[in-house]
């Protein structure tokens, strides 16, 4: 550390030496040496001429041009600002040294990392691939995040109940799809990761080749989400044959960049979540875990980055729901049912995220339109059937719309 800031010093101070050295001679008059080499010029004319090298004529035409360059430079030397007093110089250059090398080690501090040892690329690399190779295994992340998982919360009874039957059948039935898709999906609900895990584990081998990237990238968040947040080697596996089926599958790019962030490549998970962020959708779940930390990243691969702006959500909102309550029966009516008629519309024809089909759910509650309600529901619980947190949104819309599970 101590040889690097005299080095650094050293270096400051050789780049402005000439500087300080140039103010120090200043100027001057600069006479002297043009004029001296003029008057070598008319002394070796007269010798010249004694040797006969040069006629009387051709003598005289040259001095004349060698005087009039003399009287030249005497004019241009005399426009030349005098030199600095001594004492005035150096106290200049002093100023301009001190202030270029606390600019200069400011800017260092600032933009530098003082007493970091020097990492090629190639050896960052290295290191990230040995970090890689050096994870626990799946098995053992989870163990060693089980003492700091939460406490599993208190259920309902009659739900229970009905999980504890479905474990039952499912150790009776050890090859139903449906099942075991059922059981990861409730067992996550209540945050039995290890278990969901597991049932998805079993799903995926069931399904064989005929497994989907969602069925995949679901198994690796469930990975993930057993392990504490931790990618392991198994995990990022699985979620490299997820992006393999479908490269543009969102959950399984987020944990791939998490991934990579968590081995020393935040360049490679900059680039992944950049891509996610402007992709969107805006609602997708994954969206906001990286709003919260690719900043972070950004600034350890030294990229200058701010994240857009979130987009406004489209349909009806809660704003309008609330302001949709101070209108007489008859304006909320005909507010909320030209929301619905449109978001209806769009969900039909292009499809959305899941809370825009909560929205919806909760609009046709309000308007009274309990069936169309619970037929969107069922619709939409069948369109997210493979993704836990959609099924959440959902789930909290059929709550608040009063409907049934």
């Amino acid at each position: 550390m101590t040889l690097f800031w005299l080095i650094t010093g050293a270096l400051v101070v050789l780049t402005l030496l000439p500087v300080v050295m140039a103010l120090l001679r200043g100027g001057g008059d600069g006479r002297g040496t043009d004029l001296a080499i003029y008057r070598d010029q008319l002394a070796e004319v007269e010798r010249d001429l004694e040797r006969g090298l040069l006629s009387e004529d051709e003598a005289a035409r040259t001095r004349i041009e060698v005087q009039r360059r003399m009287l030249d430079a005497d004019r241009r030397e005399r426009g030349v600002v005098s030199r600095l007093p001594r004492g005035t110089a150096l106290v200049f250059g002093g100023v301009i040294a001190l202030s270029a090398a606390a600019g200069t080690f400011a800017l260092y501090s600032l933009l530098g990392a003082p007493g970091y040892p020097d990492l090629p690329l190639a050896e960052r690399i290295a290191q990230a691939d040995a970090a890689r190779d050096r994870r626990p295994s799946q098995a053992e992340a989870e163990a060693q995040a089980a003492p700091m998982m939460p406490e599993p919360p208190e259920l309902d009874p009659d739900f229970d109940r009905l999980l504890t039957q479905l474990r039952q059948v499912m150790d009776e039935r050890p090859d139903d799809l449906q099942g075991y898709r059922l059981l990861a999906r409730n067992e996550a609900a209540i945050g039995n990761f290890p278990a969901a895990r597991a049932a998805q584990e079993r799903l995926v081998e069931l399904l064989g080749p005929d497994v989907t990237a969602e069925d995949l990238a679901m198994w690796g968040e469930l990975m993930v989400l057993s392990a504490g947040g931790f990618v392991s080697s198994e995990a990022e596996a699985v979620l490299d044959r997820a992006l393999a089926a479908d490269p543009r599958n969102g959950r399984a790019a987020y944990y791939k960049g998490l991934a990579l962030a968590q081995i020393g490549r935040p360049d490679q998970a900059f680039a992944i979540w950049r891509g996610l962020l402007e992709r969107g959708p805006e609602e997708a779940p994954w969206i906001e875990p990286i709003r919260g930390q690719i900043g972070q990243v950004a600034a350890a691969a030294g990229i200058r980055y701010d994240a857009p702006a979130p987009a406004a959500p489209r349909g009806p909102t809660a704003a309008d729901m609330e302001a949709a309550a101070d209108m007489s029966p008859e304006d909320r009516q005909a507010m909320i049912g030209n929301m619905v008629s449109g978001l209806s519309q769009r969900l039909a024809t292009e499809g959305g995220p899941s809370s825009d089909w909560a929205r919806l759910i909760v609009a046709l509650s309000v308007l009274g339109q309990t069936d169309r309600a619970q037929a969107i529901l069922d619709e939409a619980r069948g369109v997210f059937a493979g993704s836990q947190p959609d099924l959440d949104a959902i789930a909290a819309a059929a709550d608040r719309a009063g409907l049934s599970e």
